[in-house]
């Protein structure tokens, strides 16, 4: 069984309003998800992060940053910006889920469009070229994975600090416990 050990990285920059957020800020834990939609591992750990939500319920709130590995997945980056450009219609939490609904990744523009459609949200709000307004944000994500140490997806953060042990349910409820909410530089 592989424990969870301490991490030196800190996430950078801390979780805030800026974030997608399920739960408040004023949580007692925190979990932040880099995450590229069309990612295998991403897809897998998709349940295991939705029942630590369900199970910690208000005592937690969840952030997703994006960390689209486009060379390795060459839909990821559309589908980060369609996530961003429903996001803009307040819809950003239907897409993600969406997005990994399914065994497989189905992320063309035309499995996007049905997506928008399902959500309620214009088409065109999710689709290339007219998400270029958002692919700022999804370079944002990006770029604070890389500050942050994150070298792979998915890669998580218990309470500010990049958790190296399992990603399971039991794994992020033990760590998520464990772990102190360390103090901010």
């Amino acid at each position: 069984m592989r424990r969870a050990t301490i991490s030196t990285f800190r996430l950078d920059p801390p979780i805030g309003s800026y974030d997608h957020l399920r739960g408040v800020l004023n949580a007692p834990y925190s979990l932040v998800e880099y995450g590229d939609f069309e990612c295998p591992y991403c897809r897998a750990a998709y349940p295991v992060v939705e029942e630590v939500i369900e199970r910690l319920g208000d005592k937690l709130v969840f952030a997703f940053r994006h960390f689209p590995l486009y060379e390795l997945h060459p839909l990821s980056l559309a589908a980060a910006t369609a996530a961003e450009g429903a996001s803009v219609k307040g819809q950003f939490w239907a897409m993600h889920e969406k997005l990994y609904s399914g065994d497989e990744p189905h992320l063309t523009q035309p499995d996007l469009r049905r997506y928008a459609e399902e959500i309620g949200i214009p088409p065109e709000k999710v689709l290339w070229p007219n998400t270029r307004f958002v692919e700022d944000r999804v370079e944002a994500d990006f770029n604070s994975g890389v500050r942050s140490g994150v070298r792979g997806t998915p890669s998580f953060f218990v309470n500010g600090m990049l958790h190296e042990g399992p990603v399971s349910v039991r794994g992020f409820l033990e760590a998520l416990q464990r772990e102190p909410v360390p103090a901010e530089p």
